[in-house]
């Protein structure tokens, strides 16, 4: 039977979250450099980035899946594949149902972890699949504990960057496999089935070294050049603008002072 595998990062912050530093035009690009057939951009409680980058994901040969990791009664919850915010400080258990009736999939990231928000063992209600592998976590501890967890109540799961900042992107992920479908007519929806159905790997074990510097040089190298790039056309804009505005300020003081000189004349007179 024929397969296609996908290597997805489910869990990417952008600079439309509080906490998050990159566009989601340059989070895009690193993906497609370093091999990913999609990110989806979760920021926290904010979906706008997140939906326009699922419709940009296209130019740059990606999946656009979009999502937001939501804040709930509880702790925070994945909310993958949906096109609108879910509500806020629902419990947890509503929250999913939501998820769920708007076509999405529910995923608990980094579960247990309280410092995060992550949700307690008692909270978590049936849902569709455990973050395992969190790469922002510096032990494996709460990795494994998620692990445990998951086969033991037989979720699928999944792993994911949690990245915040673009050399993190891709520093786990999930392979995702889909039967009898070729790589260029896969969609969301067939991501998201898949993910029901369990047909995920955790890809989160340390990156060897070479790897890791790879991943970093590239991701050095393309943020430079964006805001490179991006600081050459601030600064034209300013330098337009400045031209503009001395001109406006030339005109404004040429026209004061034909007014004074016309009020001279009329006193004078």
């Amino acid at each position: 039977m024929r397969m296609t595998t996908l290597q997805i990062d489910f869990h990417v912050h952008s600079e439309g979250s509080y906490d998050g530093h990159e566009p989601v035009e340059l989070i895009l690009e690193h993906a497609a450099d370093i091999g990913l057939d999609a990110v989806v951009i979760t920021d926290h409680d904010v979906i706008h980035e997140s939906t326009r980058a699922a419709d940009l994901a296209a130019d740059y040969g990606l999946i656009g899946i979009p999502g937001v990791e939501v804040s709930t009664a509880h702790g925070h919850l994945l909310a993958i594949g949906v096109e609108e915010m879910p509500p806020r400080r629902a419990p947890y258990e509503e929250t999913v149902a939501w998820i769920r009736d708007h076509g999405g999939v529910a995923i608990v990231p980094h579960p247990f972890q309280r410092t995060r928000h992550g949700v307690r063992k008692k909270n978590i209600p049936d849902v569709d699949a455990i973050e395992t592998f969190n790469a922002w976590l510096f032990t494996g501890y709460k990795n494994q504990r998620a692990r445990r967890y998951a086969e033991a109540y037989g979720y699928p799961t999944v792993a994911a960057s949690d990245a915040h900042t673009l050399p993190y992107v891709g520093r786990a992920y999930t392979e995702i496999t889909i039967p009898e479908a070729d790589r260029t007519a896969v969609t969301s929806a067939d991501v998201l089935t898949a993910i029901r159905e369990g047909s995920t790997a955790v890809q989160g074990r340390r990156a060897p070294v070479p790897m890791a510097a790879r991943h970093y040089a590239i991701g050095a190298a393309r943020k430079s050049g964006y805001y490179a790039k991006e600081g050459t056309l601030q600064t034209a804009a300013y330098a337009r603008f400045g031209t503009l505005k001395s001109g406006s300020l030339i005109k404004t003081g040429v026209e004061k002072g034909l007014r004074g000189v016309g009020k001279l004349l009329a006193a004078v007179r």
